[in-house]
């Protein structure tokens, strides 16, 4: 009892100072990592990785796009701590500047599609009627496509570039979050104090910010932190197939490519260190997200 107790430690009253809510945040933090160890790993794993790629030019030891002649596709040594790859450039320094690329890339396009998709499934929710079924066949439509296939038709069709990219990637994302916040308003449109506003005489938007929308927010943070990973691994297989991110902007996924087209000579550095770090970074997002669905689904508390 405890320990569910201070799960709902409030974060703040309208009457409580800045400092006092910096306490309250800070307190609900700690308590967060404390009962979910296993997410807190994921947090920090993120975090460091998040601090070297916004830093990149304090941590990386190269210029990403510099090019030794003298060292093409060189064994990692002390000079070259990861080696370097066909075109003689680090490889250490390449993951540390294509990490923030990939970062970049994975946030937005989740941001965007997840945001998109929980205004319409609340919309759709509340709205009901053709709009609602319409709504449905859409996604339904979308949905039945593999996530990396659309977003390979979509680049396609729309030409290259960062922007190209994370448009992709965010519709592969949008179906879901249509479909998972829908679930969720649907049954807070039935309650008690949504229908007091409606007869009140509020209109159906104030009715959908002010008292259906916040009770989706859980389900969309967890919801956009579990679409980060799969984010980072579509991203990731673009650039392997070619259609991503264009070199020299180094990305994981266009870093794993360049293997493909120099089959004449492998090596093994340019596949392995490019590869854990999409690992390391996915399995990050994993533990964390699962930590947050456990914290904030009231159905799986007190597990």
């Amino acid at each position: 009892m405890a320990g569910q107790a201070d799960l709902q430690v409030s974060l703040a009253t309208p009457e409580a100072s800045p400092l006092q809510r910096t306490q309250d945040a800070g307190m609900a933090i700690w308590i967060f990592f404390r009962r979910y160890p296993v997410g807190a790993v994921g947090g920090v794993m993120l975090l460091l990785i998040t601090v070297v790629a916004v830093f990149a030019g304090v941590f990386s030891p190269h210029d990403p796009l510099y090019v030794d002649f003298l060292s093409l596709g060189a064994a990692p040594s002390a000079t070259y701590l990861l080696g370097t790859d066909y075109e003689g450039r680090d490889i250490l320094s390449r993951i540390i500047y294509g990490g923030r690329v990939s970062l970049q890339v994975s946030v937005l396009s989740v941001l965007l599609g997840s945001t998109i998709g929980a205004l319409w499934g609340i919309a759709s929710a509340f709205l009901g009627g053709r709009f609602d079924i319409i709504s449905q066949r859409v996604v339904e439509i979308v949905m039945s496509f593999p996530a990396l296939v659309l977003a390979m038709v979509l680049l396609v069709a729309l030409g290259g570039g960062i922007w190209t990219v994370i448009i992709a990637i965010a519709v592969t994302r949008l179906p879901y979050g249509v479909r998972v916040i829908r679930s969720v308003a649907l049954s807070v449109k039935e309650l008690a104090y949504v229908d007091a506003a409606r007869a009140m005489g509020a209109s159906n938007f104030r009715i959908m910010a002010k008292h259906i929308a916040p009770q989706c927010f859980a389900a969309y943070v967890v919801l956009a932190t579990a679409h980060l990973g799969a984010a980072i691994v579509i991203e990731a297989s673009l650039g392997f197939l070619g259609v991503g991110i264009t070199p020299p902007t180094p990305s994981w996924g266009n870093m794993l490519g360049g293997v493909i087209a120099n089959t004449y000579k492998p090596i093994w550095w340019l596949v392995v260190f490019p590869g854990l770090a999409i690992s390391i970074t996915v399995l990050s997002f994993n533990l964390l997200g699962d930590a947050l669905r456990d914290a904030l689904d009231p159905k799986l508390r007190g597990r």
